[in-house]
């Protein structure tokens, strides 16, 4: 696993220390530093990053609000597991947004192709997403699939910057951080082909094709389910492993 994060968070005086303490627990959790059931106190996130407690407990707070943390009074708090009707319904969300998302990016593609001065905040956005497109496709090439999770979830938020819907792409904001959860959890049995499935996606956005590119989005939401409840759906009666924050039973 990566080194601690305490020597890379910067001092609590900066004003930007709080969000980055949440975002380094979610990451962990995303990522299964921190897995389903351990359990999780102040005084050890305060001491694994390297802040005091105040910006842990307001952390703490955050993702319990987003489901990654649950507390109970007198139990403390644990990392949550995704309950499988709650993966569903993220799913199901997810796919009515991101075919959404991926119409609006297509019907804008073509206007901005057919356009005399495309504008440059569109090619900008677009550039990005053929970089992020190409470390993908290294990644796989190399077997390095750790890196999948992250290049995932900034793919979807880049289509939902070139759809030009600010409501639909927080929409997707919102979700993003459990999306990335899902795929974290599933990379190594479906990461390699669910990357190929983006490169589908974007020939249809890049033709203009507003029909094509929601099917093929809608499809590859769709195959994402499919894969997570056929590997998952044993855990439905799972529970906690009982496990505390340095990983001890």
């Amino acid at each position: 696993m990566e080194p601690s994060r305490a020597r890379r968070l910067r001092p609590e005086r900066d004003a930007a220390a709080p969000q980055r303490v949440l975002d380094a627990i979610r990451r962990d959790i995303i990522f299964g530093t921190l897995p389903p059931g351990v359990r999780v106190t102040e005084a050890a996130l305060a001491t694994k990053y390297g802040v005091s407690r105040v910006p842990v407990r307001e952390a703490l707070r955050a993702l319990e609000a987003e489901g990654f943390v649950e507390s109970r009074p007198y139990a403390g708090s644990t990392v949550a597991a995704i309950p499988l009707e709650d993966a569903e319904d993220l799913f199901a969300v997810r796919g009515v947004i991101e075919s959404t998302i991926a119409r609006r990016a297509a019907r804008r593609a073509a206007a901005q192709f057919a356009a005399d001065a495309p504008d440059p905040g569109w090619w900008s956005a677009r550039r990005g997403l053929a970089e992020i497109l190409d470390d993908g496709d290294r990644a796989v090439s190399a077997h390095d699939l750790s890196e999948l999770p992250d290049l995932n979830i900034r793919f979807h938020l880049g289509v939902a910057e070139l759809s030009g819907s600010s409501s639909l792409a927080a929409l997707l904001r919102q979700i993003s951080g459990k999306i990335e959860w899902l795929y974290a959890a599933d990379v190594d049995h479906r990461g390699k082909q669910s990357w190929g499935e983006h490169r589908l996606v974007m020939a249809a956005i890049d033709a203009g094709s507003e029909a094509e590119a929601e099917r093929l989005m809608a499809r590859h939401v769709e195959a994402s389910q499919r894969g997570y409840m056929e590997r998952f759906s044993s855990l439905r009666e799972s529970g906690p492993t009982g496990r505390d924050a340095a990983g001890r039973g």
